[in-house]
C-alpha cells in the first residue's frame, strides 16, 4: 500500500467516531501506531491534561516512549510541556545538546537509544489538550511535509474526542470530556495490572494480551478493563485468548 492510500485510511479511522466499537482510549492508541507507521520515526506517545493541566499518558507504542512521558510530566520540564503551553510544534534535533536544560529527560532517552525527537500539539480550535511525542534513534529535524502531517492527524483525533461522550446525549464540555478519557484509562492501567499479576508476566505483555481479546471478541477497550476492575471479567479469560483461535 503507498503512502497516499495509508495516510488516508488513517484520517478516516481516526474521524470514524460513530463506529460501535468507539472508544477514546482505541482513539489514542490508533494515534499513536499510526504515526509510528507512517513516519521515520520509532516510538509514539500521546498525552492530555487533565482539569488541573497535568499531563497524563493515554498510549505509547513502547514502555520507553511511555517513561520519557512520565520523566517530563514528572519534572515539569521537556519539549512535550514546552509544546503544550505553547500549542506549537517542538523540535530538538539533538537531544544530546539539551543536556544543561533536560538532563533527567536527556540522560533517559540516549540510554535508551533516542537521539531526536518532535512534539506535536493536542489542539482543539487553538486550544492545547495535550501533546504528541514522536521519538527517533537518529539525529535531525523531522522533515517539515511529515511535522505537517502529524499535525493534521493529531487534530482528527483531537476533533474525534469531541465527538465522544460516555453519555451519547448529553452535550459534554472539552473539559468533562477530557476527564472522562483520564478517568478510562486509570481503569485501563489497573486492568492491565491485573492480568499481569494473574499471569505472571510484564505489565506491557499483560497489554498485549488485552488488546488480542478485545480484538478477538470485537468489544471495547474501556468496557472490558472496566469489567475486569469490578471483577465482571474474570482476568483468566484474557488470558486463554493467548491459545483461542
Amino acid at each position: 500500500m503507498n503512502r497516499e492510500r495509508e495516510l488516508a485510511q488513517a484520517f478516516v479511522a481516526l474521524s470514524d467516531t460513530f463506529a460501535a466499537e468507539f472508544d477514546p482510549l482505541s482513539l489514542f492508541r490508533r494515534l499513536v501506531h499510526t504515526c509510528r507507521d507512517l513516519f521515520d520515526v520509532d516510538a509514539v506517545a500521546v498525552m492530555i491534561a487533565d482539569a488541573r493541566g497535568g499531563l497524563k499518558t493515554m498510549a505509547a507504542t513502547d514502555e520507553d516512549a511511555e517513561f520519557m512521558e512520565l520523566l517530563q510530566v514528572q519534572s515539569g520540564q521537556g519539549p512535550c510541556m514546552d509544546c503544550y503551553r505553547s500549542g506549537r510544534p517542538t523540535s530538538v534535533p539533538d537531544i544530546g545538546a539539551e543536556h544543561e536544560r533536560w538532563p533527567a529527560l536527556v540522560t533517559a532517552m540516549t540510554t535508551a537509544g533516542y537521539r531526536s525527537l518532535q512534539a506535536i500539539p493536542m489542539r482543539l480550535h487553538e486550544r492545547s489538550l495535550g501533546g504528541l511525542t514522536l521519538l527517533r534513534r537518529r539525529t535531525g529535524p523531522l522533515p517539515a511535509d511529515d511535522v505537517h502531517l502529524a499535525q493534521a492527524l493529531a487534530d482528527s483525533a483531537s476533533l474525534g474526542l469531541m465527538h465522544w461522550s460516555t453519555e451519547p446525549d448529553r452535550a459534554d464540555d472539552v473539559v468533562t470530556r477530557v476527564q472522562s478519557v483520564i478517568a478510562a484509562k486509570a481503569t485501563l492501567d489497573i486492568a492491565r495490572g491485573m492480568i499481569a499479576e494473574c499471569a505472571g508476566s510484564t505489565v506491557g505483555e499483560a497489554a498485549r494480551l488485552l488488546d488480542v481479546y478485545v480484538g478477538r471478541r470485537h468489544v471495547r477497550l474501556t468496557e472490558t478493563a472496566y469489567a475486569l476492575v469490578t471483577r465482571a471479567l474474570d482476568p483468566a479469560e484474557v488470558l486463554a485468548s493467548r491459545t483461542s483461535g
